[in-house]
């Protein structure tokens, strides 16, 4: 088996090809490709770097600027996800997070700096398809930590599959292709929401993403209670959801739709992802159960 960790895009990824001796030599350059990946998607996606391609987007309000199709693809999807959610799921957070100290760059610990939030959501962004631009009609800066991530790793994934059982855990954010040493489907724990150390369930996945998110997972350094996703039409953590797991053919789709029913609440948020096709598990802090009906045969 030839396996691989780097920090990047703030967390560890590993990935994992379940191989012989007779394609290791491949499987290693596959996997340093596929990192290649995440380290490219982060310098022009991530809003803690004020070098980064989405950064730049900032000092040209009302400019159509001509983007990378990574960049334009994160952004196009967002947007989607927010026509989608009308709204509850929004890109233009990034202000308000940095706000709520969410402002630091991992390898450095130096912080960005930020504007006021101000009036801008996901309606004040324009894109030429044609010409593959990104027009800003406000100031504002992207947050693309629900898109960016799951790119990265869908991106990885065709680099790896062409050795048909391997993994890819980014942080939450994981793909499980075919199956693993034993032959046998991935087994994916879900974390208990409040229970250190334990599982509250456990999926069986092959050839599929699965992207969970929890309230438990990065507090703000600043603030009372809030955690790292943030509801746009409150402005403030939402509270009734512990965590959200869910099951897509790509780590694009689940870990956006995942913290978009976050967003939206667990009997909103099911009713979401069953619309979208997805597999879903959400838990209240209660630890109410709420599931998709598609769950386990998406599993």
């Amino acid at each position: 088996m030839s396996v691989r960790t780097e920090a990047v895009m703030g967390t560890l990824v590993t990935i994992q090809v379940v191989d012989d001796s007779k394609t290791a030599a491949s499987a290693n350059a596959a996997i340093e490709r596929a990192f290649g990946w995440f380290r490219e998607i982060e310098e022009r996606c991530t809003r803690f770097s004020p070098t980064s391609e989405l950064m730049q987007l900032k000092g040209r309000v009302g400019e159509a600027v001509p983007a990378s199709a990574i960049l334009f693809e994160a952004v196009r999807f967002a947007l989607l996800v927010a026509e989608e959610t009308d709204g509850a799921f929004d890109p233009t957070v990034g202000d308000e997070m940095a706000a709520r100290g969410f402002n630091r760059e991992y390898n450095t610990g130096n912080a960005i700096p930020s504007e006021e939030r101000g009036a801008a959501t996901w309606k004040d962004i324009d894109l030429d398809t044609l010409h593959r631009t990104i027009t800003l009609r406000r100031p504002l800066t992207l947050d693309l930590g629900a898109v960016a991530k799951g790119l990265a790793v869908d991106t990885a994934v065709r680099e790896l599959q062409p050795f048909e059982n391997f993994a890819i855990d980014a942080g939450g954010d994981l793909y499980l292709g075919g199956v693993n040493a034993a032959g046998t489907r991935w087994a994916v724990g879900i974390r208990h929401p409040r229970r250190d150390g334990e599982l509250i369930d456990t999926l069986h996945i092959s050839d599929q993403a699965v992207c969970t998110s929890g309230d438990y997972e990065r507090q703000a350094p600043v603030g009372s209670g809030e955690h790292h996703l943030l509801d746009p039409h409150t402005g403030a953590s939402p509270v009734e959801v512990a965590s959200v797991t869910v099951v897509a053919p790509s780590a694009m789709v689940a870990d956006a739709l995942g913290t978009a029913a976050f967003i939206l609440g667990p009997k909103a948020g099911i009713q979401f992802l069953d619309r979208m096709g997805v597999g879903g598990l959400i838990f209240t802090p209660d630890l109410e159960r709420h599931e998709t009906g598609g769950l386990r045969s998406a599993a």
